[in-house]
């Protein structure tokens, strides 16, 4: 660059300088995007509905008098489908999450960033139902653009005051959903029907979380995506050449220019792009996808229901903007998986997999059992060794268990210390310490270390629940 003069390449490089939500002296530039309308945003709709569905229809659907789904982490009690989980499962909880990752990388390495734009949250939330009572009141993007222009008549503060008033009504929704999510919708229910001064914590839970929404999607909107979620960050790692983005065809479109009447008399060759910005306009980060893909992008398929319209209005082929990769724009190539996106699938399989085993093969309980340290083995009288042993129980179930702690291997006794009788009652998420003695005789003692096999079972069916492992010493 010299003289101040830029070269097409470095001036079509400029859009990475800059951010679209901030103007050349740092201030914020508010987005108004225009409406979209489609095929894309149809799909889009009705899947929002449905998510937006399932989120606020879940709360209330109870299965044997317990929420379907919670996520109680004040208790650290979760139940997902119906299965009660607990910091003992730990490790279902943290393959469950890391499989769900790998599910979005997946997702991410095969199609971009579809996540952000049908499913994810914010994306739902923002486009489907705020954006759509903003368009309501204060009209389309020209519309909004020219209220915000003109002084605070009667009007405009009319409109403000409406809109801010129902989106403070929907986050107040949505904040008391995600508390019914957290503690249950019965004991949320008991907050907003009576006195905070009963429940403060609650109350104030409540009106936290109502008051971060409304910020989120009043103030924040777009920056979220596009600052804040580390999601846009992880797509500039995972997306390649051969990933499908929401992505425009360079090579049919440029050189772009404005459609002119007897344009087919025109020496100059034109693209399919006919530069009417439309694109820009409907992209609710502020971008121009005609730029290639950008991190702000959250393949909402905006920018390709409005190309397909012009395309149409025009008499061109749809499809300027289409989901692609850059390889097969640039090569023509049909798009394929690659060695990546299996390997990735071959890790979701294989995790996948093992939360299967683990979550099918938990028990109703989980018993640690471990010899009290220091302390020594004692002949008996009667000629056999005792060990002291600590067990802790733990109830991983909603119902009330009777059970019993059973010596299967070798033969011996279990003797309980400071219990009434041999029968152990443990109420729901309930845990126990316990200490016992086991009792060997010699000619079943093994060596120094003789490994031992423990049963809990149910007292009133002599079902077993588990078997726990343990180690009995002696010098005898």
């Amino acid at each position: 660059m010299s003289n101040n003069i830029l070269t097409d390449v470095e001036y079509e490089e400029l859009y990475r300088d800059h951010v679209s939500f901030v103007d050349k002296e740092g201030k914020r530039v508010w987005i108004h995007p225009k409406k979209p309308q489609g095929r894309f945003y149809k799909y889009r709709t009705w899947v929002s509905w449905l998510l937006l569905a399932v989120f606020f229809a879940m709360p209330f659907i109870y299965v044997d008098g317990h929420p379907f789904m919670m996520f109680n982490v004040f208790e650290r009690i979760f139940i997902i489908f119906g299965q009660v989980f607990f910091p003992q499962d730990f490790i279902i909880f943290g393959l469950t999450m890391l499989a769900f990752f790998v599910f979005v990388i997946l997702f991410t390495v095969i199609y971009g960033r579809i996540w952000c734009g049908w499913v994810c949250p914010q994306t739902v939330f923002m486009e489907m139902v705020f954006r759509k009572i903003e368009y309501w009141i204060e009209g389309d993007r020209n519309q909004r653009l020219k209220l915000e222009k003109q002084p605070w008549t009667k009007e405009k503060v009319l409109k403000k005051v409406a809109k801010h008033g129902i989106f403070i009504l929907i986050a107040l929704l949505i904040g008391h959903t995600f508390m019914a999510y957290l503690i249950g919708l019965k004991e949320t229910i008991q907050i907003v029907t009576q006195p905070p001064t009963k429940h403060w914590a609650g109350f104030l839970g409540v009106l936290g979380f109502s008051a971060v929404f409304y910020f989120v999607f009043s103030y924040v909107r777009e920056q979220a995506c596009i600052l804040i979620c580390p999601y846009g960050r992880l797509q500039g790692v995972l997306v390649d050449n051969d990933t499908m983005t929401v992505a425009y065809d360079y090579k049919r479109g440029e050189p772009r220019g404005k459609l002119k009447k007897n344009q087919e008399t025109a020496t100059e060759p034109k693209g399919d792009c006919v530069d009417c910005t439309l694109c820009v306009q409907v992209c609710p980060t502020g971008i121009d996808i005609r730029n290639g893909t950008q991190m702000e992008c959250v393949g909402c398929t905006a920018c390709i229901d409005a190309c397909d319209a012009v395309m149409e209005k025009v008499g061109k082929p749809k499809g300027l903007i289409r989901y692609a990769s850059v390889r097969s724009i640039e090569e023509g190539v049909p798009f394929h998986l690659t060695k990546r996106a299996w390997a990735y699938s071959a890790v979701l399989l294989i995790l996948l997999g093992v939360i299967a085993v683990l979550v099918f093969g938990r028990s109703s309980t989980e018993t640690v059992i471990l010899r009290t340290p220091g302390q020594l083995a004692q002949l008996q009288e009667d000629g056999t060794i005792s060990n002291l042993f600590n067990a802790s129980i733990v109830n991983k179930s909603f119902d009330t268990l009777q059970v019993q702690l059973e010596l299967i291997e070798p033969r011996g006794r279990v003797q309980l210390e400071g219990e009434k009788s041999s029968t152990i009652s443990l109420k729901p998420a309930e845990k126990r310490e316990l200490i016992f003695f086991v009792f060997l005789d010699r000619k079943n003692i093994t060596g120094r270390k003789t490994f031992l096999k423990f049963r809990v079972k149910n007292a009133n069916t002599d079902e077993t629940i588990e078997t726990v492992e343990a180690s009995f010493f002696s010098n005898y």
